[in-house]
């Protein structure tokens, strides 16, 4: 499995050109290359906030990290002040939103413990894939001379990945999944 790592894409375009050069490399060697891509659905909104801080804490923050987020994200109250009017407190949970500067950090800490327990899976299995992740957006490649076992490759990973998420609240956009296949030929 290849993360790619040192690999900082910017765009969209950058991530045309990651696969364009794995495609090259495919041909190069002879091989076809199969593309699957797919969509988390509504990832920023539907983030587990109380899970958050206990990933935090798996990856060896610091506990006021972790305790800073908890406090901020979850079980929150607030009221209004406006000249001598006060309302009652009343429950705020905080979401993280699509547009929050912290949402990209935030859903990478969180989407990072996803991957690497699929990782595991992955490697336990033996199977041959690299992957591409563009914020709630997954790309898996599989090279091979064999399309039908480049599809067995594809196919195990995403109902790996689909069962994973689905334990995290999160799902795939299935009507978004689309396949490619690049070859020679």
């Amino acid at each position: 499995m290849c993360w790619l790592e040192g690999f900082k894409q910017r765009s969209t375009t950058d991530i045309d050109i990651a696969l364009t050069h794995f495609i090259h490399i495919g041909w190069v060697k002879n091989i076809s290359t199969s593309i699957l891509t797919f969509d988390i659905v509504l990832f920023f909104p539907l983030l587990n906030h109380q899970l958050l801080p206990w990933i935090l804490n798996k990856w060896s923050f610091d506990p006021k990290v972790s305790l800073f987020f908890q406090n901020y994200l979850v079980d929150r109250k607030t009221k209004y002040l406006w000249n001598s009017f006060s309302s009652f407190f009343f429950d705020v949970d905080i979401r993280v939103g699509q547009d929050s500067a912290s949402s990209p950090i935030l859903s990478a800490l969180y989407l990072a413990l996803i991957f690497y327990i699929f990782e595991k899976r992955i490697k336990n299995l033996k199977i041959p894939i690299s992957i591409l992740l563009f914020v709630d957006d997954g790309i898996f490649i599989s090279q091979n001379k064999s399309l039908v076992i480049a599809n067995a490759n594809l196919s195990c990973s995403y109902n790996i990945i689909s069962s994973l998420l689905e334990k995290f609240r999160l799902t795939i956009e299935y009507e978004k999944t689309e396949v490619f296949y690049f070859s020679r030929s």
